[in-house]
C-alpha cells in the first residue's frame, strides 16, 4: 500500500515510466497513422520522457515539488513530435499543482493529474476526440472521483488504468482517421504504457511493464492518399521567451496558418509544434516573442510517399542520437570554404572525408538529424562559407534552417541522395566563387540517376502495384521500379531501367547487410547490361539500403 508519494518515489516513477515506453516503443510506433506520418509516436514519447529519466537518475530532490519541476523542465526540453509535447504538458500541469508540496497523497495526485490535463487542453488549439487528450481526461476524471475514498495510490492508479484502457478501445470509433485505418490512438497507448510503468514503481517493481503487440493494430498507411495532407510541413521549434510577451496573439496566428498546434512552455522557454505550409514565416513570427534556439522541419507528404512505397519515414525527432560533432576548431585564420555532409555508415563517412568533408553528421532515411545537429556541425567548421550536403530529400529543409541561425554563410546543396552528394563533392573546386561552386554542384546533381534497393516494411500499394512485406524494393529517384521476392529478378529490372540512360559510370555502394561477393555479383550483371559503362564497388556499410546505385 502506498499512501504518500515523496521525491524519491516520484523520481523512480518517472524513470520506470520511461523504461516501460522504451521497451514497447516499436509496438506504439506501428500504430502511427496518417495524417501525422511525421515521426513515430512511440519513439517520440520514449525520447521525451527518456530525457527526464536520464536527467533524474542518480539525483535526489528535497520535495516532490522539486522532483516534479525537474521532470517538467526535462520533458519540455526533450519533447519530440506532437505526442512528446503533449506528454510534456501533462507533466507541466502536474508540477504546477504540486508546487511547494513536500509530499503528495491520493487527493493531491488526482488533482495534479487534473491540472496536467487542463494544461494540455489549453495548449492544443483544436483538440480532437479519440486522442491522448481524450484518454488522459478520462483517466483523470476517474482519479478525481476515486481519490476521496481511496487512500492507496497503487489501487487508485490501477483503477485509473482500467478506465484508460476502456477509453483507449473507444478511440478507433471516435476519430475518423483511426477508424479508417482500424487502429487505436498511438499517443494514448503510449501514455497508458508510461502510467503502467509508474504503477510498477509504486509497487517496487523497477522493471518496465510489458506490452503485447497485436498484429491487427498495425496501421494501414495505404488507406490514405498523400493529397489528403492539407499542411505539408511538420514544424517544431524552441524559443527562449521575452518575459513581458504574451503568447495569445502568436497562438491566434498559428491557428490561422496551420493545424495540429501544441504550445508547451515553462518560465524561460516555449516549444511549438505546428503543421503548416509556410514554416519559414512561422519561425520569423516566433522571433517576435523571444530568441529562436533550435528548429526542425519535415515534409510529411514526402514521408507519406516513403511509407506507401514500403520505406521508413522517421522524424528527425525520432531517432538514435547522432554521432558526436567534433569540438569547435581552435581559433585561427578561417579558411574560405568548409563542408558538412550527412551520411550513415562507416564506409560512407570515410568516403566523404576523403572527398574533403570537414564534419560528417550521422543521418539518413531512418535517422534524420535535426537542425540543431547540423548547426553544431556547421559551427564546428572554421570557415567563412560552409557547404552542407544533406544527401536526403527529408533533410534538406532542416538543413536550410541553419542559414538564419549562424553568422556563417551557409549554402545548402540540395542533394537528395548519397550518390548525388558524392558526385557533387567530387567536382568541388575551392578556387571558384560560391556562385560558381553552386552551379557546378547543380550540374553534377542533374547528371546522377540513383537507384536504391531496400525492403518492404509492410504490405502496401504504390503506383498501382501491390507490395508485400519483406519483398525487395528498387526505387529510381522516387519511382518504384519493382518489388520482388527474388533478388535476381529485381536485378534484371534494375539493369533494364538504368540501361535507358546509357550511363558512362556505374557506382555500386553496398550496405551493412551485404557481402562484397554479393555486390560483385550485382556489378557483374549490371556490366553485362551496360558494357560501355565503367563500374566500381564501394563498401558504404549504410543501414536500410542494401544497395545505392549511381548511374552517370
Amino acid at each position: 500500500m502506498t499512501k504518500i508519494i515523496n521525491a524519491d518515489l516520484f523520481r523512480d516513477m518517472v524513470i520506470n515510466g520511461a523504461a516501460a515506453i522504451e521497451k514497447n516503443r516499436q509496438a506504439v510506433n506501428e500504430l502511427n497513422v496518417f495524417p501525422v506520418p511525421d515521426g513515430d509516436t512511440g519513439t517520440n514519447m520514449s525520447l521525451t520522457i527518456g530525457n527526464a529519466a536520464d536527467g533524474m537518475t542518480g539525483r535526489s530532490y528535497g520535495s516532490v515539488s522539486e522532483a516534479a519541476d525537474a521532470a517538467s523542465s526535462l520533458l519540455l526540453r526533450g519533447a519530440r513530435g506532437n505526442s512528446g509535447v503533449i506528454l510534456s504538458l501533462l507533466f507541466r500541469g502536474f508540477a504546477k499543482y504540486l508546487k511547494g508540496k513536500s509530499e503528495a497523497d491520493a487527493v493531491d495526485f488526482a488533482k495534479a493529474l487534473s491540472a496536467g490535463v487542463d494544461t494540455a487542453y489549453n495548449a492544443v488549439m483544436k483538440p480532437a476526440e479519440g486522442t491522448i487528450l481524450t484518454v488522459s481526461r478520462v483517466m483523470t476524471d476517474a482519479a478525481v472521483a476515486l481519490a476521496a475514498e481511496q487512500e492507496d495510490i497503487e489501487e487508485l492508479l490501477s483503477s485509473v488504468l482500467e478506465a484508460g484502457n476502456e477509453a483507449l478501445a473507444l478511440t478507433t470509433e471516435q476519430n475518423p482517421v483511426l477508424k479508417k485505418a482500424g487502429v487505436i490512438d498511438a499517443g494514448a497507448k503510449g501514455y497508458i504504457i508510461i502510467v503502467e510503468g509508474m504503477l510498477c514503481a509504486l509497487r517496487g517493481e523497477m522493471e518496465a511493464a510489458s506490452g503485447k503487440r497485436a498484429e491487427e493494430d498495425t496501421s494501414a498507411f495505404s488507406a490514405f492518399s498523400t493529397e489528403e495532407i492539407t499542411y505539408a510541413f511538420d514544424t517544431v521549434f524552441i524559443v527562449r521567451r521575452h518575459p513581458d510577451k504574451s503568447l495569445k496573439l502568436f497562438q491566434a496566428y498559428l491557428g490561422s496558418i496551420g493545424d495540429s498546434i501544441v504550445i508547451g512552455e515553462d518560465d524561460n522557454s516555449f516549444k511549438v509544434h505546428v503543421h503548416t505550409n509556410i514554416p519559414g514565416e512561422v519561425l520569423t513570427e516566433a522571433q517576435k516573442y523571444g530568441t529562436l534556439e533550435l528548429a526542425k522541419i519535415e515534409n510529411m507528404r514526402l514521408q507519406h510517399e516513403e511509407l506507401k512505397s514500403g520505406g521508413k519515414a522517421i522524424s528527425t525527432d525520432d531517432l538514435e542520437e547522432p554521432s558526436p560533432v567534433p569540438e569547435e576548431e581552435p581559433a585561427g585564420e578561417k579558411k574560405q570554404y568548409g563542408v558538412v555532409a550527412v551520411c550513415s555508415g562507416e564506409g560512407l563517412q570515410e568516403l566523404f572525408r576523403d572527398l574533403g568533408t570537414d564534419v560528417t553528421v550521422t543521418g539518413g532515411q531512418t535517422m534524420n538529424p535535426s537542425t540543431e545537429d547540423i548547426l553544431k556541425a556547421v559551427e564546428s567548421v572554421n570557415a567563412e562559407t560552409v557547404f552542407v550536403f544533406p544527401n536526403n530529400k527529408n533533410i534538406i529543409m532542416a538543413a536550410r534552417q541553419c542559414c538564419d541561425l549562424t553568422e556563417k554563410n551557409v549554402v545548402v546543396v540540395p542533394t537528395a541522395t548519397i550518390p548525388q552528394g558524392i558526385s557533387a563533392l567530387a567536382c568541388f573546386d575551392p578556387s571558384l566563387s560560391v556562385e560558381e561552386c553552386s552551379e557546378q554542384f547543380s550540374s553534377a546533381i542533374e547528371s546522377v540517376h540513383t537507384v536504391l534497393v531496400t525492403y518492404a516494411a509492410r504490405d502496401s500499394e504504390f503506383d498501382g502495384q501491390s507490395i508485400k512485406a519483406g519483398q525487395y524494393l528498387a526505387l529510381l529517384e522516387s519511382s518504384l521500379i519493382a518489388s520482388e521476392s527474388d533478388l535476381d529478378i529485381l536485378t534484371e529490372k534494375v539493369a533494364a531501367a538504368l540501361a535507358e540512360f546509357s550511363p558512362e559510370v556505374l557506382t555500386i555502394i553496398y550496405g551493412e547487410d551485404v557481402t562484397e561477393a554479393d555486390a560483385e555479383k550485382l556489378a557483374s550483371r549490371l556490366s553485362e547490361a551496360m558494357p560501355k559503362a565503367e563500374s566500381s564497388i564501394v563498401c558504404g556499410s549504410q543501414p536500410v539500403y542494401y544497395y545505392m546505385i549511381s548511374a552517370e
